[in-house]
């Protein structure tokens, strides 16, 4: 591949990125959350309940920082803290479905904008794709364990 058509997708890659932020800032803004609040909310669809501490580690922010933002989606309707079945003294944040709903319904258009240009794509392409970012979230993991080698997420 040539350095023109690299340096074209690294630009495609930093464009899209940005925008994600900021349309994720955006509705963050709107339903009154912080700007980073929501992205707890993926990680916690993506791994499922989790502690305060493993979303510390996911996010690499403070506990401190942590606990505000869960404050502000349990205050918000979005999560709930629950206690640790197998043991009490630990907490576990848990996804509210309701609250989850009405989230996804500000993502909507994203959503069906992202799947009408993958249904363009053929099932090569769409793969393509696939490994791109598989490829591109290993090497994001990998930078994470280098900065933080106790992490275990």
């Amino acid at each position: 591949m040539s350095s023109v058509m690299r340096e074209q997708i690294g630009v495609a890659v930093q464009q899209f990125i940005a925008s994600a932020v900021l349309n994720s800032q955006a509705i963050a803004q709107r339903v009154g959350l912080g700007a980073s609040d929501s992205q707890f909310l993926t990680l916690l669809q993506l791994h499922g309940p989790l502690t305060p501490g493993q979303l510390a580690e996911l996010s690499r922010l403070t506990t401190g920082t942590v606990t505000g933002v869960i404050d502000r989606l349990e205050k918000g309707g979005y999560v709930r803290r629950e206690r640790d079945s197998g043991d009490r003294r630990k907490v576990i944040v848990t996804i509210v479905p309701e609250g989850m709903a009405s989230m996804v319904e500000h993502y909507r258009g994203y959503a069906e904008e992202m799947d009408a240009i993958l249904r363009r794509r053929s099932p090569q392409e769409l793969q393509v794709i696939a490994d791109f970012f598989v490829d591109v979230l290993g090497e994001e993991r990998r930078g994470r364990e280098e900065d933080h080698p106790d992490a275990t997420g």
